[in-house]
């Protein structure tokens, strides 16, 4: 399907976990090969460029396991591989991960910003355990943050779209 747009080159082996570091918070994924991915992500048909999987996700107890391009997911953020629970928690075998993530791919799952999230997601096939550290003490303050920064976002479209209401009026009454 064409080229595929390339970030600086990172050391990648089925089973890593990759996270992507997004404005306010982290999305996780994890490599299967070939260049690919397989990740939780909100139910949105809406163009990449648009996604707000914060938002969006904030708004929906549903999310999608995806098999896609790494770069696709990624976009123009920054990412690394993380791995960072090997030493407390031993991996379970890479053909084990990947069987795992590739049987998912297409299914429907719950999603809770604090409890079913894409890190507890990759952490489960990686792991066996279910776990996310951005929903910890820290963590929940960066979901807080995500949730305002949308609300803000929302209010302030909101804001415009009656502002430009109010000033159609007034040309009308003069």
């Amino acid at each position: 399907k064409g080229e595929r747009k390339t970030h600086p080159p990172v050391e990648l082996k089925p089973g890593d976990l990759i996270e992507i570091f997004r404005s306010c918070y982290q999305h996780w994924a994890i490599y299967v090969g070939d260049g690919k991915v397989v990740h939780l992500a909100p139910p949105c048909k809406c163009p990449p460029s648009l996604k707000g999987e914060v938002v969006l996700a904030a708004l929906s107890d549903r999310a999608y396991v995806k098999k896609d391009w790494l770069e696709d997911v990624v976009r123009k953020d920054r990412y690394r591989v993380n791995n960072k629970h090997d030493e407390t928690h031993p991996p379970l075998p890479v053909s084990k991960i990947v069987r795992r993530a590739e049987e998912l791919v297409g299914r429907e799952m719950p999603y809770n910003l604090t409890s079913h999230n894409c890190e507890h997601f990759v952490m489960e096939l990686r792991y066996g355990v279910a776990m996310s550290d951005q929903v910890g003490v820290r963590g929940k303050d960066r979901v807080t943050e995500a949730i305002a920064m949308g609300t803000v976002g929302v209010m302030g479209v909101a804001a415009a779209v009656i502002r430009s209401m109010a000033q159609r009026r007034k040309h009308r009454k003069e």
